[in-house]
């Protein structure tokens, strides 16, 4: 059906050193990005955690 090898990234020792190098900043910067988007959403998370105990804490008084 599908074909495995279709959807393989390149593995670096079948590449050139220019492409090895390319292929490497490629990952590079999307790992990057990966890990802001993470760590917004911990951020994220963190806050509106705060938001809603600060609200309960509010409320019970």
């Amino acid at each position: 059906m599908n074909d495995p090898h279709k959807f393989q990234t390149p593995q670096p020792e079948h590449l050139s050193k220019e492409q090895s190098d390319l292929y490497r900043a490629r990952q590079r910067g999307r790992n990057k990005v990966l890990g802001l988007v993470l760590g917004s959403l911990a951020v994220l998370f963190f806050a509106i955690s705060i938001v809603k105990i600060a609200a309960q804490v509010n409320g019970a008084n």
